[in-house]
């Protein structure tokens, strides 16, 4: 059963939206942690399917990563959640399998997805790998080295001039596809496992979530209700929403106590959280008031440092993923001394941002002077 994540309202009218034209998801679920396996036989009663073997790439069950020199610069117990090492490189395979499993059940041929490069790389290779058609829609400025990685698993490919933010309302009026975008019920269903891998592993205090679509945020939480719900934790950390400061429409509405607006262009280098109008933004801004979260915003000065210093404790990850790290100055005063804060890695590095570094070159024979 769907349910509205803005109104509460079931609403099966649609698979994507509500009628009030919030964000749907499925109702919480009841259950209990099972003896041994990976992430989706582990807690198999709180997803909507069971995974086979067939179904998986080996995505899930990411280490939990202490990040001792910048724990040791803030005074906390810093732990970042690597998902640079799932098989696109990304948090997005999480959902895809769920978005692809719920595509094939409804008996539909083709599936698409919006994505500004994590998703479609997500969604070409999952939908390659169980033989679907996969039509990507992506901004006409996308890097051309994410194409590539895009363009290898063979889904349609195209880019759309205007609005990123308008496109995924377009797209879900296309009744022949089944798209998995952002905020997809079945995508939010597979972001609570790395909910589960992180209690699992630690009681932590505050969880930093980067944020865009606010699909991520949404599936955060919900995991980590389910477990309360089930009292198989005794209390909620506090979440935190990070975004770019040059696209963070979020957090100007958090900051305001108004409704998410549309941004203008963004103008960012952390591509991949630059959605001008994010979709579950006001499903967000609910559960930051409802558990007294809270929202902050980053600019890239201070997103590539972080960058830099999260490459330094031992993982290269994409410049929006570092924006948890990045808000860590303007949150550490609110966190005790010795805390357990989580900051999730969203994706790699090697997925390009448009940002390169020049490298000094010099001859042979002046080598040994310049080292």
């Amino acid at each position: 059963m769907t349910r509205c994540a803005l109104c509460d309202r079931i609403d099966t009218s649609s698979e994507y939206r509500c009628t009030c034209g919030g964000p749907l998801q499925l109702d919480h679920f009841k259950g209990s942690i099972k003896e041994g396996g990976n992430v989706w036989s582990a807690y198999r009663d709180f997803f909507p399917y069971n995974l086979s073997k067939e179904d998986s790439l080996g995505e899930g069950n990411t280490p939990l990563i202490r990040a001792k020199r910048l724990s040791t610069k803030f005074g906390i117990n810093l732990y970042l959640k690597n998902e640079t090492v799932n098989p696109t490189w990304s948090f997005k395979d999480r959902g895809t399998i769920f978005g692809i499993k719920r595509a094939l059940e409804l008996g539909y041929k083709r599936i698409g997805t919006v994505s500004t490069g994590n998703m479609a790389a997500s969604v070409a290779c999952y939908g390659a790998y169980h033989g679907s058609r996969i039509l990507v829609l992506v901004p006409t400025d996308i890097h051309e080295d994410k194409i590539g990685q895009i363009s290898i698993y063979g889904p349609e490919i195209i880019g759309v001039e205007g609005d990123y933010g308008e496109l995924y309302y377009e797209s879900l009026d296309m009744d022949d596809i089944y798209f998995i975008n952002s905020d997809n019920p079945y995508r939010i269903e597979g972001y609570k496992s790395m909910a589960f891998e992180i209690a699992s592993d630690i009681d932590a205090s505050h969880v930093i979530i980067p944020t865009s679509s606010g699909g991520l945020f949404r599936g955060i939480v919900k995991g980590y209700e389910e477990l309360f719900q089930n009292h198989i934790l005794s209390d909620l950390p506090k979440f935190i929403a990070v975004q770019a400061a040059g696209c963070s429409p979020i957090h100007r509405a958090f900051e305001e106590g108004e409704p998410v607006k549309r941004w203008g262009p963004p103008h960012t280098i952390a591509k991949a959280i630059s959605n001008p109008f994010p979709p579950s933004g006001d499903a967000v801004l609910r559960k930051l008031k409802e558990l007294k979260g809270t929202c902050a915003a980053v600019n890239d000065h201070g997103i590539i440092e972080a960058q830099k210093n999260i490459a330094r404790d031992g993982i290269y990850c994409q410049p929006a993923s570092a924006v948890g790290v990045a808000a860590l100055p303007q949150l550490i005063n609110d966190m005790g001394q010795g805390s357990k804060v989580v900051s999730l890695i969203t994706g790699s590095g090697m997925k390009v941002e448009g940002r390169s570094t020049k490298v000094n070159t010099v001859t042979m024979s002046d080598l040994r002077e310049k080292i």
